[in-house]
Formats: structure tokens, C-alpha cells, sequence
């Protein structure tokens, strides 16, 4: 017979009640497999982040490089939101950096469906691999032409 448990009925209580059990030490008391579970789940939320904003700010680097005449200060605004918001998290988290060339693969192929989503190009004209250095992605200006 299946138990319902406080993990499984009410979240947010069960968050708080193992926080009161940390802080209090009781130890014997505490959640340990789903404690495990959520800890690892928030592990690669964190990852799942990078790569998110990697791959709407790999999109628009690609419609701004490939789409010249379509150019928008919204398109400005995404890129240097992104850009701004990734370099903060690899600041909150400094581990994922190694992980940054794998995050940026992964992104580039969201940043590939974007791009079939948001212009009429053809995806197989483009690189099927990221074609923007480190410096290209993170710092390079984004200028519009007026």
C-alpha cells in the first residue's frame, strides 16, 4: 500500500519542514531520498538555465548575422538581456563554467529552432554547429545602423 507523504501532498510544507529539521539537527528525522532528489533536480536546473538563455541569445546572434536588414533595438535588447543575465548566473554559479562549450552546443541547437520559428531562412544553410567565439557571444557591440 502506497502512502501519501507531505513531499508528495504539500511541497512547499515538506521544503519547510526539512529546513526546521536541519537547522534543529534531527538528523533520524530528515527526508534523505527525496532530499537527494531535489538537490540533484536543482543541480541541473542550474545547468538547464544556461543553456535556456544560451540558446535565445545564440538565436538572435544568428538572426542579427544572417537577417542584417531585419535588425530591431528589440533584437539589441535580447541580446544584451541575455547576455547580462548568463554572465550573472556563471557569477551566482562559478562551477558551471566548465561546462560553459557543452551549454553553448545544446543552446545553439535551441538557438537553430528559433530561428525556424521566428524567420523564413533555411536552417540548412546555416552552421550546424555554434559559429561564434566566447568573445562573439558574450561581449562583441551590437550596434544598429540608423
Amino acid at each position: 500500500m502506497q502512502t501519501t507523504t507531505l513531499y508528495d501532498h504539500d511541497f512547499y510544507a515538506w521544503t519547510q519542514q526539512q529546513m526546521e529539521l536541519l537547522q534543529a539537527q534531527q538528523w533520524d528525522q530528515v527526508d534523505i531520498e527525496n532530499l537527494i532528489e531535489e538537490l540533484d533536480s536543482l543541480g541541473k536546473q542550474q545547468r538547464q538555465e544556461l543553456r535556456n538563455r544560451l540558446g535565445v541569445l545564440l538565436g538572435h546572434l544568428l538572426k542579427w548575422r544572417y537577417q542584417p536588414e531585419e535588425r530591431s533595438r528589440s533584437w539589441t535588447g535580447t541580446i544584451r538581456e541575455q547576455r547580462r543575465r548568463i554572465k550573472e548566473h556563471l557569477a551566482d554559479n562559478p562551477s558551471l563554467k566548465p561546462y560553459l562549450p557543452e551549454a553553448i552546443e545544446r543552446g545553439y541547437q535551441d538557438g537553430l529552432d528559433l530561428m525556424e520559428r521566428e524567420t523564413s531562412l533555411n536552417l540548412k544553410q546555416l552552421p550546424q554547429s555554434c559559429p561564434f567565439s566566447e568573445v562573439e557571444i558574450f561581449d562583441e557591440p551590437m550596434e544598429l545602423e540608423e
